[in-house]
């Protein structure tokens, strides 16, 4: 059985030979490749340029025995298409170039030709499939409604989600109409990136957890629904809502094929809770690759083990990988897994 054929038959809580492991942002700042590309790159042109974008994507899978590549993109390329581009600040941080702070400034976002705004991405997949053949399953991503327009109305880096949820409750026409835009550019990537070939793709809604419990259906949940129901039929969606785990019965009603999970759940217990239909993903603290070995030995055996028997999960971290992450220590998470 292939990378790829586990990754799927894990998706579909069919029986595997071992667990499928893949990395919640796979490159980044933890690996000394990545470093020396960023001396010459800044991250929107590693983002947006094929070549890069692919050469990136494949460095962790050079490295180490992981069963998807996740393409190296960002959330953020969604508002930029609309309108609203971002930059990173010297300091760290993400910041938009402008605040999206006024009816006129929502009006005159831009939905549409988002394929010819975006076509680096799809260019980017075709030659990363291109490389790694059909041996590994090959991942797209994009961010939720709600979470994307958190960026656009904060301005950057999320802090409470104030502006968003202000206009939600002052003027819910003006809401509907941006989280349409952003719904629709989505729908829109998504289609792009399983034409150009991914096997799933996964809905990062990390703002979740800033809407208020009676209100995170119409905040965002429904705008989710809305995306998968406009996918082809069974294609495999991966929903990390960070901090709502405890809305599982609503999570399975938007269509996703797994749910992924931080590490404040016990992932075992949640599992049982779940239809067969759905697998989990998770759900390791990053925090384990910047501590020992013996750590990374020990956290992954118990995951590994209180799953024992249950088909259908993906070991991954419960959130990105962190830029303090030994690279070692992914090689030991690897191998554990591998070993079990």
């Amino acid at each position: 059985m292939t990378s790829k054929e586990r990754f799927l038959a894990s998706v579909r809580r069919q029986a595997t030979d071992r667990t499928p492991v893949w990395v919640m942002r796979q490159a980044g700042r933890y690996l000394p490749e990545y470093r020396e590309l960023k001396k010459k790159y800044s991250f929107i042109e590693l983002a947006q340029t094929p070549e890069l974008a692919t050469q990136v994507t494949l460095q962790p899978l050079k490295r180490f025995p992981l069963d998807a590549a996740i393409i190296f993109s960002d959330i953020l390329i969604i508002p930029e298409a609309l309108g609203q581009p971002y930059h990173f600040k010297d300091g760290g941080g993400i910041a938009m170039d402008y605040l999206l702070d006024s009816a006129e400034k929502i009006n005159a976002l831009d939905a549409s030709d988002i394929e010819t705004k975006l076509a680096y991405l799809p260019a980017a997949l075709r030659m990363t499939r291109q490389e790694i053949g059909d041996e590994k399953a090959l991942l797209g991503f994009g961010g939720s409604p709600w979470t994307l327009a958190a960026y656009m109305t904060e301005g950057g880096s999320l802090k409470d989600c104030a502006a968003l949820k202000s206009l939600f409750y002052s003027d819910r026409p003006l809401f509907d109409q941006l989280m349409e835009k952003v719904t629709t550019a989505v729908i829109d990537l998504f289609k792009m990136q399983i034409d150009a070939g991914i096997d799933a793709v996964q809905i990062f809604d990390s703002a979740g957890a800033f809407c208020p419990a009676p209100h995170y259906e119409a905040m965002s949940l429904q705008w989710i629904k809305r995306i998968t129901s406009a996918l082809p039929d069974d294609f495999p969606v991966i929903i990390f809502a960070k901090g709502m785990a405890h809305r599982k019965e609503d999570l399975v009603q938007t269509g996703a094929s797994v749910l992924s999970i931080d590490w404040t759940i016990d992932l075992p217990s949640y599992y049982d809770t779940l239809p067969e239909t759905v697998a989990v993903q998770g759900n390791l603290d990053p925090l384990i690759l910047t501590a020992s070995a013996d750590v990374v030995r020990k956290e992954t055996s118990r995951l590994l083990q209180s799953m024992k028997g249950r088909h259908g999960h993906i070991l991954n971290l419960g959130h990105g990988i962190l830029p303090s992450a030994k690279p070692e220590n992914m090689q030991v998470l690897c191998d554990t897994i591998a070993n079990f």
